[in-house]
């Protein structure tokens, strides 16, 4: 019983969402005051992750998050960073084991569905051309249309680590 809470433990953590950053350390961050989502991206053949409406979402929210933060949104013109922002999505199988069998001595393999959702934001300045800060979110969910729930939620996540403490 022990080692089926552990494997439920280590399960709930391979679902969790995963955000990672990096960013050009040579930028001061301090500079940018105003942005502007300039292109985006969504790479899934399923209709819940690629539509209208979850672009509509993912900007609202990256606008939200950036707002919040200071910044201000420029709808048209010139903007001291450009947003671009790709959703991908991918089928793959992971081979799950735990113990089973008569007092747990034998093992039982599983395989188990997922559909990976990343999210990558970009913010780039355009002065010079160049990708200053770069977010990336990964949620891990068997169903897609789960995964465009918590888009919110890695887009706030993300962006969370805006701008970047320097060491």
């Amino acid at each position: 019983m022990k080692a089926l809470g552990i494997a439920c433990l280590f399960a709930s953590a391979a679902l969790a969402q995963k955000i990672t950053t990096e960013f050009d350390e040579a930028a001061d961050f301090t500079k940018y005051k105003t942005f502007a989502i300039r292109a985006h991206q969504l790479n899934s053949k399923n209709a819940a992750l690629n539509s209208e409406l979850v672009r509509k979402k993912i900007d609202a929210d990256i606008t939200n998050a950036l707002t919040a933060k200071g910044l201000a949104l420029v709808a048209e013109g010139p903007s001291d960073l450009n947003v671009r922002y790709t959703l991908g999505s991918g089928r793959r199988v992971e081979v799950e084991s735990y113990p089973a069998g008569w007092r747990g001595l034998g093992t039982r393999v599983v395989r188990v569905p997922y559909a990976e959702g990343t999210l990558v934001i970009d913010l780039r300045d355009p002065s010079t051309r160049s990708l200053v800060w770069r977010g990336i979110a990964t949620q891990e969910k068997s169903d897609p249309n789960q995964l465009a729930g918590k888009l919110d939620d890695m887009v706030k996540k993300a962006l969370d680590k805006y701008p970047p403490k320097k060491k």
